[in-house]
């Protein structure tokens, strides 16, 4: 099984650049953008920062949003939209979190740098300063992709055969943080009754241009060592939703054919008080194995 060609090399990015409609769209924080950014590009932070609720207002709230930020940037449904970050491993998943997103939306073309900013440098390819000014377009209204998990679709799948997947960084799983923006940014610390545990980090490899994805049998390999098959349905989650998708692309570009995300994630699940959490740390538990019979 081949790569997803959602995830693209810096090269083939240059090359798709000179050959078709592409649109650039750095995740990364504004100053970072400005001391230098692939030319062309357009700078969106909210990609990441967007804290979104699985409520129907705020769905509705965070389609709205994107809808006229890709927009504005000049998305009309004919332009490839790539997403980059600086490194895989560095900005949580930010822009998977844009391709996660455009997947939700129904955008036909989307791609994401496998390797990021630093792998685009690292290949020797242009770096800009100049701020481009893109030409807006009415982003397209489509299908919405069934790929988005509310609070009520986690609930109803406690205790079933839907697998839960945390992915997030081990002192939060273990209990000990709430969240990356400090241990008590959340109400609660925990995760959810019955969830598996793949840290995100493992879906990634070094390479000579920095992290990159693991290919599909590296994927799978991963998730099988938490029990974890290509046709299960799978439900992610991390603290708002960008490492999730980091694993999002992962397990799609590996061939797992049921694959959502509860984008609320832990900042939402943490803070209804009426909610089940498992707290402190995991415990594996115990199988009794059946004594081997002694040759007489």
């Amino acid at each position: 099984m081949s790569i997803d060609a959602t995830l693209i090399a810096p090269a083939q990015l240059a090359a798709l650049q000179a050959t078709e409609p592409v649109v650039l769209i750095d995740t990364r924080d504004a100053d970072t953008f400005a001391a230098g950014h692939i030319p062309g590009a357009v700078n969106l932070r909210e990609v990441f920062t967007f804290l979104a609720t699985s409520t129907p207002e705020g769905l509705n709230e965070l389609k709205a949003t994107f809808a006229q930020a890709l927009g504005a940037a000049g998305l009309s449904g004919a332009e490839t939209a790539v997403f980059y970050e600086d490194a895989m491993d560095s900005g949580y998943g930010q822009s998977c979190r844009g391709y996660y997103l455009l997947t939700w939306l129904g955008y036909p073309k989307i791609k994401v740098l496998n390797g990021g900013f630093s792998a685009w440098k690292a290949a020797g390819l242009p770096v800009s300063t100049e701020v481009a000014t893109p030409t807006p377009a009415t982003f397209p209204e489509r299908p919405m992709a069934d790929v988005m998990l509310t609070q009520a679709d986690v609930l109803a799948a406690l205790g079933t055969g839907t697998v839960l997947l945390d992915v997030r960084d081990v002192d939060e799983w273990i209990g000990d943080s709430s969240s990356p923006y400090g241990k008590d940014f959340a109400p609660r610390k925990g995760r959810l009754p019955g969830a598996k545990w793949v840290e995100w980090y493992r879906f990634m490899k070094p390479s000579g241009q920095g992290p990159v994805f693991k290919t599909p049998d590296e994927v799978r390999a991963e998730c099988a060592t938490a029990g974890i098959a290509p046709d299960d349905t799978v439900y992610l989650y991390c603290f708002k939703g960008a490492r999730a998708s980091n694993t999002f692309l992962a397990l799609k570009q590996a061939g797992f054919s049921d694959v959502r995300m509860y984008f609320g994630s832990w900042n939402e699940w943490s803070r209804d008080e009426r909610l089940p959490i498992e707290t402190g740390l995991p415990v594996a538990k115990a199988s009794k194995q059946p004594a081997l019979a002694m040759a007489a």
